[in-house]
């Protein structure tokens, strides 16, 4: 990036640091530097930052809390704008939250306040806006469940936006914002009365499962790729051919969760370099200590590689790359 540009992003934004590591910003714990990073307070500031790199020709990218991405160790040659507006509002039974609100945190104060809609969220690592934008979902619930409405900046004609949750797109971990140029600033979403103490044993139970099944002792992006969703009966009667002991419930919801298939092909543990797929759970490989983002990704082709030659099952990613 020119130097003159350099300065202008600063003078406009004293704040803003030059070749940060972005490992220091992901839950993976990898990542080279970027050359610019800002952490934006309030909306305007990132409005006025996306604005300005547009106008000087300058890449950039928004980074929620760092999970699901994985970003390069050659790490990224513009603007990286992370929100740091997070506030949470609570009005009768809705809830809106800001995209830098963090999400365990807007599921613990809603449940608190005896709203129920969100508990599952408690486990979910990240912000608000990553959870919009990937419709995030676990423990029997996901985003498009209780969304209202959705408050982004449409890059189009660089605009402000308001879309109800039936414009947004909504599906399995996607959404129109993974397809469409926006920049989600906060969302909103409609709850229910519930008890808090049933809600408070919910979300206890969700943390003692979390902590069971999944490696939280290790950097991870969460889950490397999607459950697989069969569409037809010939395709379901392939599947109980070429897939042995498919559980009942999988098969009643239509999925096959990445995990299992990755576990059933005698992967857990399978390593390159210290990237690992850890012991624990299938769809989560872990950093050791020391591991590149290469390392990762010949790990996630050699596991796409298996469970195609094995199932002739094809996993998508569900990881976002930053700096490929």
């Amino acid at each position: 990036m020119l130097p003159e540009v350099i300065l202008e992003f600063k003078k406009q934004f004293p704040s803003m640091l030059e070749n940060e590591l972005l490992s220091k910003h992901t839950n993976m714990r990898i990542g080279g530097p970027a050359a610019l990073f800002f952490s934006a307070a309030v909306p305007g500031d990132l409005i006025k930052a996306v604005s300005l790199a547009r106008s000087q020709g300058v890449a950039w990218t928004v980074l929620g809390g760092g999970s699901n991405v994985l970003a390069s160790n050659d790490g990224f040659d513009g603007l990286v704008v992370q929100p740091a507006f997070r506030d949470i509002k609570l009005r009768q039974q809705t809830v809106t939250a800001e995209a830098g609100a963090i999400t365990s945190s807007v599921a613990r104060q809603t449940a608190e306040a005896g709203l129920a809609g969100l508990e599952w969220a408690v486990g979910v690592p990240g912000t608000i806006g990553g959870a919009v934008f990937g419709n995030a979902g676990c423990y029997g619930g996901e985003i498009k469940d209780n969304l209202v409405s959705v408050d982004c900046l449409r890059l189009s004609d660089m605009k402000p936006a308001v879309y109800p949750a039936a414009d947004c797109g909504l599906g399995y971990r996607t959404s129109r914002f993974k397809r469409e140029p926006h920049v989600i600033l906060r969302a909103t979403f409609k709850l229910t009365p519930g008890d808090p103490e049933q809600l408070k044993h919910r979300i206890e139970e969700i943390m003692r499962q979390r902590k069971e099944k999944q490696p939280l002792e290790h950097g991870s992006a969460g889950c490397m790729f999607k459950n697989f969703i069969f569409k037809d009966e010939g395709e379901l009667d392939r599947l109980k051919r070429d897939v042995k002991n498919i559980p009942a419930q999988m098969l009643e919801r239509k999925s096959i969760s990445a995990g299992w298939l990755v576990e059933q092909a005698g992967l857990l543990g399978e390593k390159i370099g210290d990237a690992q797929v850890s012991d624990k759970h299938g769809n989560f490989i872990v950093n050791l200590g020391h591991a590149r983002a290469q390392d990762v990704l010949m790990l996630t082709s050699k596991i796409k590689m298996k469970i195609r030659d094995e199932y002739d099952i094809m996993l998508e990613d569900e990881v976002q790359l930053l700096g490929f």
